[in-house]
């Protein structure tokens, strides 16, 4: 597990990042301005900083300035920003920083690049690998069947799992499937019936959104935007196990 401070003064993308990284199972601390960052980085030892360039107080570029000057800048900085020119971000990379990423951020640009910037970080403590590999051992490949849509009428057959399929409040999927207030006009018994789906893939892969994503045959970045979207709660650790 990687100690990962995301920078950035929208709310928004500091907690869609902050979500994507923790699935990946690291820790993630977070600073809305480049005071609250240079805070973060003297109390915490980092192991990687997503840095957004235009910031109200003092923009990425400066604070990374001000890091390699002072000989605090000992972990990788990936810069990120909407409306940067070339020449920002070739003059980000000269002082230091490791990758530059355009928002709107895909996905797969992003755990790349944060990947290969932990894979930079030789100065991360040893324990912290050993720490993770009980977490990794444990995630085995499961054997995934096809994703089943919210919209199709015979999809209710996912009832028929275990019913040890925790869920809300530990109800297997099947009672809430009948649970399902049908006399509801139908784009709130739609979202009832896509809510009681989504927590049951949830609570069945323990909060892998990797998996849940197969599961569901849905794009990632989709997916989190279809969770939030129907109000279920993705704090880290609401639908993982514990005690493996």
């Amino acid at each position: 597990m990687a100690e990962i401070l995301v920078v950035d003064d929208e709310v928004g993308i500091r907690e869609l990042l902050s979500e994507i990284l923790g699935d990946e199972g690291h820790s993630v601390l977070l600073a809305e301005s480049a005071q609250q960052a240079r805070k973060v980085r003297e109390e915490s030892p980092l192991d990687l900083v997503l840095l957004d360039i235009w910031m109200p107080d003092t923009d990425g570029v400066t604070l990374l300035k001000e890091w390699a000057a002072g000989g605090k800048l000992t972990m990788p900085v990936i810069m990120m920003s909407g409306h940067a020119t070339i020449d920002t971000a070739v003059e980000a990379t000269r002082i230091g920083a490791l990758d530059f990423l355009e928002k709107p951020i895909a996905l797969q640009k992003l755990l790349k690049a944060v990947e290969q910037g932990l894979a930079r970080n030789k100065n991360a403590p040893a324990a912290r690998a050993v720490a993770a590999a009980p977490q990794a051992a444990a995630v085995a490949a499961p054997t995934f069947v096809s994703g089943v849509s919210a919209t199709q009428t015979d999809s209710v057959q996912f009832a028929s799992q275990p019913a040890d399929a925790d869920l809300r409040a530990g109800a297997p999927a099947s009672v809430l499937l009948r649970e399902l207030p049908i006399d509801l006009p139908l784009r709130e018994a739609r979202d009832a019936f896509e809510r009681a789906y989504f927590e049951h893939h949830l609570a069945r892969e323990q909060g892998s959104m990797t998996r849940v994503a197969e599961r569901t045959g849905l794009e990632r970045t989709h997916l989190y935007r279809k969770l939030k979207q129907l109000g279920i709660d993705l704090s880290r650790g609401a639908y993982r196990k514990s005690g493996g």
